[in-house]
């Protein structure tokens, strides 16, 4: 497990997409620091559980899996889906031995809108009698899903998510003739709420400089929201037409996060120009690690950072959220969300 004071317990994660996993298979994956073993069963159900037996300590993801039990690979040990122990062949039939006591320690797991996430609590012992919800992307369901760009950040959760937030990267980390560019600077003006564990860009007509809006036709609006521990929902409405872009962030160890570009859209014709889109994003993706990356170097000095008002204000909001969840959690009280509704302005 990752330090509790880096990242944000008790919150569900996105693992992987749906479709990665198929029936009857199984996969490895680090989540904030933990080996954690996914698995569909025969009839489509989604479970986690940590990827080691209780027995010897062998990785279970070394073992068979026939749809409904997984086999170690060790000493023959089977459990079933949700952990348990069903079968230890070196037992004799006159040892008693209460199979049900053996446990894999397991995570609540749903699939939700074509996405498998994971709930990760700091007490695997201690669950909430109500977990949190799921972040849910509106107008869209699973059916709508049409597009997943991934990619490993070589940093920590925290300057993940403000670079994901940064409003003024845009005209160098992007520039490009197709999108941003430093002579196309001019000022905003963005108003924001308080929303669900985060805050909300409300709904606005897109900048007049981002040329790949225009490609849509017809009169467009888009709301961002941010949502801890790490997820962005951008909700582009066309008409009576939908595109969201689901954007997440999972700290897989100290210094690597996972990110996932998801975009779902209802506009039938789009989907023509899905390769021409997904250079796109992969090239936005890859401008952004290159950046982190760079980044890196300079924060293993561990300098004092300087944030400013308005453009750095999104940043200050996350970590002012992630310090009023914990301390809420701490004096069990209701959270109460820091961000206010104003106007922010900046230059980009």
């Amino acid at each position: 497990m990752l330090p509790a004071t880096d990242v944000l317990y008790d919150c569900w994660y996105l693992a992987l997409p749906g479709q990665q996993l198929k029936p009857g298979r199984t996969l490895r994956k680090m989540m904030l620091g933990q080996a954690i073993l996914l698995v569909r069963d025969a009839q489509g159900g989604v479970f986690a559980m940590r990827d080691i037996c209780p027995h010897r300590g062998i990785p279970l993801s070394h073992g068979k899996f026939d749809g409904n039990e997984i086999e170690c690979c060790y000493h023959g040990w089977k459990f079933d889906c949700t952990g348990t122990c069903t079968h230890i062949p070196s037992l004799l039939a006159t040892q008693k031995f209460e199979l049900h006591r053996v446990l894999v320690g397991n995570f609540p797991c749903k699939e939700v809108q074509g996405n498998i996430w994971v709930y990760l609590p700091q007490d695997k012992n201690k669950l909430p009698e109500t977990l949190p919800e799921i972040p849910v992307c509106p107008d869209v369901d699973a059916g709508h899903y049409r597009m997943v760009e991934r990619s490993v950040f070589p940093c920590s959760i925290d300057h993940a998510v403000i670079g994901l937030m940064d409003p003024a990267h845009g005209p160098y980390v992007h520039r490009s003739w197709w999108w941003r560019s430093e002579q196309s600077m001019h000022e905003k003006a963005k108003e924001f709420a308080p929303s669900n564990l985060g805050f909300t860009m409300v709904r606005h007509r897109p900048s007049s400089n981002s040329k790949a809006y225009k490609l849509l036709g017809g009169e467009v609006f888009t709301e961002i929201r941010f949502e801890l521990p790490s997820t962005r929902i951008e909700h582009i409405s066309v008409g009576k037409h939908t595109i969201v872009g689901l954007t997440t962030l999972t700290p897989l160890t100290e210094h690597e996060v996972e990110l996932h570009q998801i975009f779902y859209w209802t506009i039938p014709w789009l989907s023509v120009f899905k390769p021409i889109m997904r250079y796109f994003v992969r090239t936005f993706i890859e401008q952004d690690r290159d950046v982190v990356d760079k980044q890196t170097a300079g924060l293993n000095e561990d300098p004092a950072l300087i944030m400013i008002n308005d453009a750095d204000k999104p940043a200050r909001w996350y970590y002012a959220l992630k310090k009023e969840l914990m301390q809420s959690r701490i004096e069990g009280r209701p959270f109460q969300n820091p961000v206010p509704e104003t106007t922010l302005r900046w230059r980009t």
